[in-house]
């Protein structure tokens, strides 16, 4: 990046600080700003102190001000016109004094270092201040600043490749007519040679100057893909793995469509810049031609880099997924399933013109059925994006005995076979063809509908952990879950599915219930086998789907205020009730009844001791013919010669019981509410003396 360009992205108070300097007479800031580049180019000091330096510099000054004329009379910009030529003639005045106007031009120059040291430290301050949140965004912003960078050098090349063009063309016509001219006088042929010289070494020092400039454009691209492709594009993809097992990640790729854009849109240019000097050098070469020598290479580079960037442009932005699922990547063979890819450098004039063929890997048992070949085309995508949305594929399974179950012969479960589906593609442009393929990530295929929750505990367990998104053979030795992030990706269940995840609490007792008690369980692990095989047909995952699935369908609202207490072991919660006034409650989730909830309260035993009472689990065919909250509002207890009546009083550690559930309640109470015929036919022995009516 061009100093000027980092001048021009400070802050507002470094800008005024510069708006203040070319309020100064030496060096017009229109002349600093179009001609840039070259000012940052020349030997400015040497100019100082060399006349002979400094009158070649000065008259290179006044023709590239001439080509910048020639350019605004070309847009029609008359202001710019005039502005231009009249600094021109006010740069005559240094005709005599050439090492004066060298000595100013370094004067600003170092000027400007000065601002740009000052917003330096000033950032470096800030920094220290920032917390990591902020260095993310920071890291962000360290790339945008990077591709404005490309962007801005890549403009100004564009400038520099018209000069080479007028200096070719003045160089050309001077020559043809030197050797049409019979001159006769010795000196003037002289003149006219060493004219010529000094025009040719002008335009090979130009050439020179740009097949460097496109090298450091190429270090700077090639940089910028790596951060792209290797940084930013993983990144976005391990985020992907865990927004599909329930993580509020970020997955929108149109931050990542405008940087590989950007960059494939620079590299672009360099291309057209190579073809361009190879036209040039067609037209005028000589021995040693730079561009004949160096040209090859870059052009080998250039493409090089933009093949690796086009080929990691293509995903899948939205994985297959069923419409009536546990989540995407479990698929049911014939049955519709959708999956969306993307193009993320989006090109408008490619619009319906490429072709995206979805296929499964040959050695797989099933082949992909529907409308198998999409166009990328931007109608599709609600931000305009260059995407194929597959909305009806489904699988079937070969009929033919190969036997070729798949790429490995170990023996794993039907719902620990991973299948990838993968998607191709040509891009061309420009001369430029290149073949892309992208792949989803690893699906679990069932054929029958019972197979999806063990299905969908693979798919948790792969997008938890595997760092290989084409790791198909996982199971066949598959890691432990260290206890963080398994408990993290079980909050996450609970937070897609009813927007409030599990707390410290919560997870202690599930640690407990896998762990035993424990002083900290950061540094155990919980195996595969442990999580979805073990004690089959009731695993550790059955249980906690289990309690998911009947939260999400009968207890969703009173999860997320936070009034069911859930996940607590029968001995802390004796702990916690036995401290408590009597007619305190809890609501927590059975550990023995699959999908069960139930309450517990305290009583004041005979000898006036607390007494912690609990009631047999209610589980979904409870729950879907009386709601939760009416069952606590209409609870009683049945005791010997005693009037029935509710213990439930305060709802754990202090709330009145209808303060906490009141809003839920129905209009109708007692004997006329719609529930309690239901509650008077689930008789529970709860005690010798105590029932639940």
């Amino acid at each position: 990046m061009t100093q000027w360009d980092r001048l021009r992205q400070l802050p507002p108070v470094y800008i005024q600080q510069l708006h203040e300097l070319y309020d100064r007479d030496g060096l017009p800031m229109d002349v600093r700003h179009y001609l840039s580049a070259w000012i940052e180019k020349q030997e400015w000091q040497r100019a100082a102190r060399d006349h002979d330096f400094a009158v070649v510099l000065f008259q290179v000054l006044l023709e590239n001000l001439d080509i910048q004329h020639s350019r605004f009379v070309q847009e029609e910009s008359f202001l710019l016109q005039h502005n231009i030529r009249r600094y021109k003639q006010n740069f005559q005045r240094y005709l005599d004094e050439p090492c004066s106007l060298a000595t100013a031009i370094l004067w600003f120059l170092e000027k400007e270092k000065e601002i740009l040291a000052s917003a330096d430290l000033a950032e470096q301050v800030q920094l220290l201040r920032v917390d990591q949140e902020a260095m993310e965004t920071n890291s962000q912003q360290d790339l945008e600043r990077k591709m404005a960078g490309l962007r801005n050098e890549v403009q100004c090349m564009e400038h520099t490749m018209v000069c080479l063009e007028e200096q070719q063309d003045e160089f050309d016509f001077k020559f043809q007519t030197h050797k049409l001219e019979a001159v006769v006088d010795e000196a003037l042929k002289k003149e006219q040679v060493k004219v010529l010289q000094f025009l040719a070494n002008r335009l090979n020092d130009c050439r020179k100057s740009i097949l460097s400039d496109i090298n450091k454009v190429l270090d700077w691209t090639d940089d910028l893909i790596n951060l792209l492709v290797k940084k930013e594009l993983v990144e976005w993809q391990r985020r992907q793995q865990k927004a599909c097992i329930g993580a509020p990640d970020n997955v929108c790729l149109d931050q990542l469509e405008k940087w590989f854009t950007s960059v494939a849109e620079c590299l672009f240019q360099v291309r057209g810049f190579l073809s361009k000097l190879e036209e040039l050098s067609g037209k005028v070469s000589y021995e040693n031609d730079p561009v004949k020598a160096r040209r090859p290479a870059l052009q080998k580079r250039a493409d090089t880099l933009l093949k690796e960037l086009l080929k990691s442009a293509f995903v899948v932005e939205t994985q297959p997924s069923m419409p009536q699922g546990k989540g995407p990547l479990v698929l049911r063979t014939n049955v519709q399933f959708s999956v969306k890819t993307r193009l993320l450098v989006k090109f408008p004039e490619l619009n319906h013109s490429m072709k995206v063929d979805v296929s499964m890997d040959r050695y797989r048992r099933f082949n992909v059925m529907g409308t198998t070949t999409k166009n990328l085309n931007m109608a599709e995508s609600q931000n305009g994006g260059m995407v194929a949305d597959f909305r009806h594929l489904t699988l079937k399974e070969q009929k033919s005995g190969g036997g070729s179950k798949g790429v490995s012969d170990i023996s794993l479960s039907v719902t620990e076979e991973l299948h990838l589906i993968y998607f191709n593609t040509v891009f061309e442009l420009k001369g430029l063809a290149v073949g892309m393929q992208a792949c989803s990530l690893p699906v679990v295929i069932i054929s029958n509908s019972s197979q999806q929750q063990s299905a969908w505990a693979s798919v948790l367990w792969f997008n938890m952990l595997s760092q290989d998104p084409k790791d198909v053979v996982f199971f066949a030795s598959s890691p432990a879950a260290p206890w963080p992030q398994f408990g993290e990706m079980l909050s996450w269940q609970f937070l897609s599915a009813t927007k409030l995840g599990l707390n410290p609490d919560q997870l202690e007792m599930i640690a407990h219930r896998l762990f035993g008690k424990q002083p900290n369980y950061d540094t155990y692990k919980v195996a595969w086998s442990k999580f979805s095989k073990e004690n089959l047909p009731e695993t550790f995952w059955v249980w906690f789907d289990g309690i998911l699935f009947m939260v999400k369908t009968y207890l969703v609202d009173l999860w997320k205020e936070g009034l069911i207490m859930g996940f607590v072991s029968k001995g802390k919660e004796k702990s916690l009730l036995k401290k408590k006034k009597r007619g305190t409650f809890l609501l927590r989730f059975s550990e023995s009844v699959i999908g069960g909830i139930t309450f517990s309260w305290v009583e004041t035993a005979i000898t006036g001791e607390p007494d912690v009472k609990t009631v047999q689990p209610f589980t979904k065919e409870d729950l879907s013919q009386i709601p939760f909250h009416e069952i606590i509002r209409n609870f009683q207890l049945l005791e010997a010669d005693n009037v029935p009546e509710n213990p439930l009083l305060y709802l754990y550690p202090d709330t009145p019981k209808d303060r906490a559930f009141g809003k839920y309640y129905t209009e109708k109470t007692g004997d006329d509410s719609p529930y309690i015929k239901y509650i008077k036919t689930k008789l529970v022995f709860v005690s010798k003396d105590v029932w639940l009516v």
